[in-house]
C-alpha cells in the first residue's frame, strides 16, 4: 500500500549531494579533467532539484557547476523524480540518450521492490501545508482543453478535483485484511448473498467513471464475516482505476484468502461512461462479469445463486 513520504529541505539536499556524488562520478569517467558541468533542470520540479545539486557541486567538489537553460547544451539533465521513467524515456527519444539523466528519488532502481510511495518535495508545499504538486497538473489539464483556469468558476476547480481523488481512489489506501474479521460463532453452511449492491468505479483506460450493482456470495466454511464487510471489500477494489473484469477476481481472491469459504463469487453488472459518452455511444449498454471459485464453479450451485440473485 502507497504512502506518502513527505521529504524536508534537509532531505532534498541528502539527495541532491548523493547525486552530485553520481555525477562527479560520471564526469571523471567520460570527461576526465573537466571541471565545468553544465546542467539542466526539467521543468518545473527538475529546476529546484538542479539549483540544490549545483550548490553541492560547487561547495563539496569544487565544480563550476552552471544552469542552461537549453537541454542541448547540458552534460547533465536532472530531474526530481523518476517514477515510471516515461519523462526520461522522452528525453532520450528526442535524441538526448548519451546525456546523464539523474534524479534525487529513482523509483526504477528497486525493480525487484518496486517503491510505490508518493514523495513530497519542500517546494510542493505552501506556507499553510497544502500540496501544490497534484493541483498544478490540474490547471495544466484546464488549459489543455482551451480553459482559463483563472476564472471564477474554475478558481477552487484543481484543489476540488484533487480533494475528491481522496474519495474516487481512496481504495488504494486501503487492504482487505483492516476490514475482513471473520466469525466462527453463528457460521452456517449455506449461501451468504448480498446482491444489489451500487457501486462507483473508474475506468483506466480512459479515466472515465463506470457503476452498477454487485452481487457477492460465499458458502461459509466454518467462519463467516459481517455483511457490510462485503460491500466494504467491493468499495476497497472498486475506489481504484480498474477494469470490471479485474474487481470481480480481487473481491472472490480476498474472500478465498482471509476467510477460506467452500465457494465465492462475485458478479457485477455495470455501465461505463467511457461507452456511453464518447467512442460507440450506445447509451443501454450493461456489461456483466463475474468471477466463480470453489463450489460455485458446480452447476447447482452457480445455479441456485443466480436464481436468488433474480429473486
Amino acid at each position: 500500500m502507497n504512502e506518502i513520504i513527505h521529504l524536508s529541505w534537509k532531505d532534498a539536499s541528502h539527495q541532491a549531494c548523493w547525486v552530485a556524488h553520481k555525477i562527479r562520478h560520471f564526469m571523471s569517467k567520460n570527461l576526465p579533467g573537466q571541471k565545468e558541468v553544465r546542467l539542466y533542470g526539467i521543468p518545473r520540479g527538475g529546476v529546484l532539484a538542479a539549483l540544490l545539486v549545483q550548490q553541492e557541486l560547487i561547495t563539496k567538489f569544487q565544480y563550476q557547476a552552471v544552469m542552461r537553460t537549453d537541454i542541448a547544451d547540458a552534460d547533465v539533465i536532472i530531474d526530481d523524480i523518476i517514477d515510471t521513467g516515461r519523462t526520461r524515456q522522452r528525453i532520450q527519444d528526442m535524441g538526448y540518450r548519451d546525456t546523464f539523466y539523474v534524479a534525487l528519488i529513482d523509483k526504477t532502481i528497486k525493480k525487484k521492490a518496486p517503491d510505490d510511495n508518493w514523495y513530497q518535495f519542500p517546494w510542493e508545499v505552501t506556507a499553510d501545508g497544502k500540496i501544490q504538486g497534484p493541483e498544478d497538473n490540474i490547471v495544466r489539464l484546464l488549459e489543455y482543453i482551451g480553459e482559463d483556469p483563472l476564472r471564477e468558476g474554475l478558481a477552487e476547480t484543481p484543489t476540488r478535483v484533487v480533494r475528491s481523488f481522496e474519495k474516487l481512489y481512496g481504495g488504494y489506501r486501503q487492504e482487505p485484511a483492516s476490514i475482513l474479521k471473520t466469525f466462527e460463532d453463528g457460521a452456517c453452511d449455506e449461501m451468504v448473498i448480498l446482491k444489489n449492491v451500487e457501486f462507483y468505479s473508474t475506468c483506466e483506460h480512459h479515466m472515465l467513471p463506470f457503476c452498477g450493482k454487485a452481487h457477492i456470495a460465499y458458502i461459509p466454511n466454518g467462519k463467516v464475516i459481517g455483511v457490510s464487510k462485503l460491500a466494504r471489500l467491493l468499495e476497497i477494489y472498486a475506489r481504484r482505476l480498474q477494469i470490471q473484469e479485474r474487481i470481480c477476481q480481487q473481491v472472490t481472491d480476498a474472500l478465498e484468502q482471509h476467510l477460506e469459504p467452500k465457494g465465492a463469487a462475485c458478479i457485477l453488472e455495470a455501465q461505463h461512461f467511457c461507452m456511453t459518452s464518447r467512442g460507440v455511444e450506445k447509451q443501454n449498454s450493461v456489461m456483466t462479469t463475474s468471477s466463480l471459485v470453489g463450489e460455485f464453479k458446480n452447476a447447482e450451485a452457480r445455479g441456485e445463486l443466480l436464481d436468488m440473485i433474480k429473486g
